[in-house]
């Protein structure tokens, strides 16, 4: 069962930048762009990457480690090495709180 969980506060956040947040047993990358609101898997799918710690530009993020690029809003790979797309969770912001629904 699906379930909305608070991941953070929308100030956690800086602007064009990600952040990690634990929930559950799954680290998550949460990013901001221009007040709007993405997450991914904190994991880059090609290796050990942290994907909260890579450059966000044109909608997408660039894995630290080897470059890959994936869209923020599906998790969809943009650029090799990666050939498997991110993970990504359904966000909203609900008041001053950002939410992230784990679950089926």
């Amino acid at each position: 069962m699906a379930e909305w969980l608070r991941a953070c506060d929308v100030n956690f956040v800086p602007d064009h930048e990600g952040r990690c947040v634990r929930l559950g047993n799954e680290d998550i990358a949460i990013f901001k762009v221009d007040g709007e609101f993405f997450a991914l898997a904190d994991h880059c799918p090609h290796g050990d990457g942290r994907l909260s710690e890579g450059w966000v530009e044109n909608g997408e993020v660039e894995c630290p480690l080897h470059q890959s690029r994936f869209n923020l809003v599906t998790g969809a790979v943009q650029c090799p090495p990666a050939r498997d797309d991110a993970r990504f969770f359904q966000i909203r912001c609900d008041g001053e709180n950002v939410m992230v629904q784990l679950g089926d």
